[in-house]
């Protein structure tokens, strides 16, 4: 895992543009891999394909599996996991001794580019994120594959999207999870309350999430875990 520093920073929505304090957290260097969620399914069958409970994950969970334990045989081992419910993803880390990492912990480590901590006044980063959303997911590209950032981690963006702890708490009303939200919250009306207009790429990913609820499994979305730094100095 990774060290994240405390810093802080502003968010796209819901703290009148002020700065939000990050305190020092661990985060996975990469993404959770296809070989790793198999692992975790073989000690817990209950998240399993025939057993999971469509509470926790939808029809689309490990879609495209052949079995419990089988993948796509295309699908290689080092691939990151995704079709993966919110669920899911926060009972992996939970097994592991760790947690997803909350939204603005995400989002303060994505703002960096392999040279800066906050690279999102930087047109070209900006650009890259962009050109990437607009792709089609890619065929069978394994962690890694994208560049490191600053704080040494990998595929924050150009590879998956990813689950974070609090996905939809600042552009709906309601706990989507438990499936009350309403969704003419995250249409274009919610760029009236951004901090930055401009910065097109938070705005989807924000966008993204608010449209989400727990049990939504998505072929491009997949997850990493964190852990609270004094866990470890403890």
């Amino acid at each position: 895992m990774a060290t994240i520093s405390k810093g802080s920073y502003t968010p796209l929505y819901g703290r009148d543009s002020s700065q939000v304090k990050v305190e020092a957290f661990l985060l996975d260097v990469y993404p959770v891999s296809v070989s790793e969620y198999i692992q975790f399914l073989k000690e817990n069958p209950k998240w399993q394909k025939s057993q999971v409970k469509g509470i926790f994950a939808d029809k689309n969970y490990l879609n495209g599996w052949e079995g419990d334990l089988k993948p796509n045989p295309k699908t290689k081992e080092d691939e990151p996991i995704t079709s993966v419910s919110w669920f899911a993803a926060k009972e992996y880390c939970k097994c592991k001794g760790k947690r997803l990492p909350t939204l603005d912990e995400w989002e303060y480590v994505a703002m960096a580019d392999s040279k800066r901590i906050d690279a999102r006044t930087t047109e070209s980063y900006n650009q890259y994120i962009l050109d990437w959303y607009e792709k089609p997911k890619g065929k069978h590209e394994t962690i890694g594959s994208t560049f490191k950032n600053y704080w040494g981690v990998y595929d924050m963006h150009g590879l998956v999207w990813e689950w974070t702890q609090d996905f939809n708490s600042v552009m709906i009303a309601s706990e989507s999870r438990t499936g009350g939200n309403d969704n003419n919250l995250f249409c274009s009306a919610a760029a009236v309350g951004a901090t930055d207009l401009m910065n097109y790429a938070a705005f989807m990913r924000y966008a993204f999430r608010s449209s989400l609820k727990g049990n939504y499994s998505v072929n491009n979305l997949g997850f990493r875990c964190a852990k609270d730094l004094d866990s470890i100095e403890k």
